[in-house]
């Protein structure tokens, strides 16, 4: 295949893994209410792109994630959408930024790590599956972790005021959310990019 042609190949790819990360932001698969927060399985796209086109895809596809999550949570806002959308900050400039972090900048790094950990994790198993399901576990995990830590060091404050608790129990509420939802989800984006992820590569070779 030619320069131009798998040039061709690489942005068509790149900008379907785009649509379906878009689609699934605005359909219940992809971001499922939750009573607090909501619960996503968007990311997976955004691993998927990071593995087949490597770390910029990622991070453009994270990026295109985190724009989606800004305007769902500024148009159908839930109790911790100021955390998420800048235009919902009760905190002004400051907390529009922090906000445009949470939703924009967290998913952007998620992009880019995943692309980089699978060069590492590609080197180191012999078989794809289950470097996929690695990939896919530990991504959705770290997409967890960077967005539950942006809002616990950055909005712990604000977090306490909207569940009406203390801002010593934040950490607790933090966790809560870590296992009860980061982990589930961890579990499925393992699966599901093992078994997308493999036909997807097998195509691409």
């Amino acid at each position: 295949m030619d320069r131009g042609k798998h040039d061709l190949k690489r942005m068509s790819g790149i900008a379907l893994m785009g649509a379906i990360t878009v689609v699934l932001a605005n359909t219940p698969l992809g971001m499922i209410q939750l009573p607090v927060i909501k619960a996503t399985t968007v990311h997976i796209p955004v691993i998927l792109g990071a593995v087949i086109f490597g770390p910029l895809a990622g991070a453009a596809l994270g990026a295109v994630f985190g724009i989606c999550s800004l305007i769902s949570n500024t148009v159908a806002p839930t109790l911790l959408s100021f955390a998420f959308s800048p235009f919902l900050s009760t905190t002004g400039l400051v907390g529009a930024i922090k906000a445009l972090w949470i939703s924009v900048g967290c998913r952007t790094v998620m992009g880019l790590f995943a692309g980089l950990m699978w060069k590492l994790l590609k080197r180191f198993s012999g078989r794809a599956e289950i470097s996929l399901a690695a990939e896919g576990f530990l991504i959705s995990m770290f997409h967890t972790l960077i967005v539950m830590g942006s809002i616990y060091f950055l909005l712990a404050k604000e977090y306490a005021a909207a569940k009406s608790v203390a801002v010593n129990a934040v950490w607790g509420l933090v966790m809560g959310t870590v296992l009860t939802s980061g982990i589930p989800e961890a579990i499925a984006a393992g699966l599901i990019v093992a078994l997308v992820g493999r036909v997807l590569l097998k195509l691409e070779s």
